[in-house]
């Protein structure tokens, strides 16, 4: 059985298959308009294709909101349109199995419209319509997949301490996903203009910075949210975007195999590189 729960920046939620906010009909979870972008040259049968544009996912759902007599039915009417008031800004659709989590960011339409006349409404009940709009058409993953830190490749025991390492790690990353999953990249110090690169694409993303010891940068890929931040070790946080090579490309995970390598201008041995990402789904 699925659980939906609707859960607003607040952090407030409600749930939509309890005896309270008893759900009808949900539409908009797997179906989404797709753009197709098309070129024609002169005299060409049909098209080029080019690529495919998802357009924004529209949700809608119809209720039952249940009470112990109608006052009661009042009261758990205005919690709902309280938790879903568009003023709030996005929320979060939450749809919930034994096997899977998955939510979308969504906002509603307009206050959730409670319909009159006795087809609509009794003495302990009343039907409720609501219409959501997701800017971002894609379902992600509840969870946050992480990828191992840096780890040393070399060490001898020669008399002393001494350590040998190559000034590189890679790894293979799947994206399981139906889009490209942006990322949220994290280089520790100590390391000098540190670089990632997504071989199976080409991209990179370079820091022209050395970071010392208790320094890091975060960087996040995702569209409408890029960011590149320094953190010192008291904690504080500035805005650096303009330490970015200018050849850089905020790449995402491509579907499927992506092969990727962090590097530095020094030895890297003991320095950490945190990568992770949400995989996004066209559907639920």
């Amino acid at each position: 059985m699925e659980r939906i729960t609707f859960i607003n920046s607040r952090g407030d939620q409600i749930s939509f298959t309890n005896s309270v906010y008893k759900l009808i009909t949900i539409e908009g979870f797997g179906d989404v308009v797709a753009d197709i972008q098309t070129e024609k040259s002169p005299s060409q049968d049909g098209g080029t294709f080019i690529d495919a544009v998802l357009e924004e996912r529209p949700i809608s759902l119809e209720l039952k909101i249940k009470g112990a007599d109608y006052n009661e039915v009042v009261r758990n009417r205005n919690r709902m349109s309280s938790v879903m008031n568009p003023k709030l800004g996005l929320g979060k659709l939450k749809v919930e199995t034994d096997e899977i989590t998955k939510y979308i960011d969504c906002i509603a339409d307009s206050v959730p419209y409670y319909p009159s006349g006795s087809r609509n409404r009794g003495v302990n009940w009343q039907r409720a319509l609501v219409s959501l709009r997701c800017p971002d058409p894609y379902w992600k993953s509840d969870d946050i997949t992480e990828q191992p830190t840096f780890e040393p490749l070399f060490q001898f025991p020669f008399e002393g301490e001494f350590e040998m390492g190559i000034q590189r790690d890679e790894r293979i990353i799947i994206n399981e996903g139906d889009a490209p999953a942006p990322l949220r990249i994290e280089f520790y110090g100590p390391a000098a203009n540190p670089i990632i690169t997504n071989v199976t694409t080409g991209e990179f993303i370079k820091v022209n910075r050395t970071l010392g010891e208790g320094e890091y940068m975060r960087i996040d890929t995702t569209d409408g949210r890029k960011s590149v931040e320094f953190v010192a070790p008291d904690g504080s946080v500035t805005n650096v975007f303009g330490w970015i090579d200018l050849d850089s490309t905020f790449f995402k995970l491509v579907m499927g195999e992506n092969h990727i390598v962090y590097s530095a201008d020094s030895d890297i041995q003991g320095a950490i590189v945190n990568i992770s990402y949400r995989k996004l789904y066209a559907g639920v």
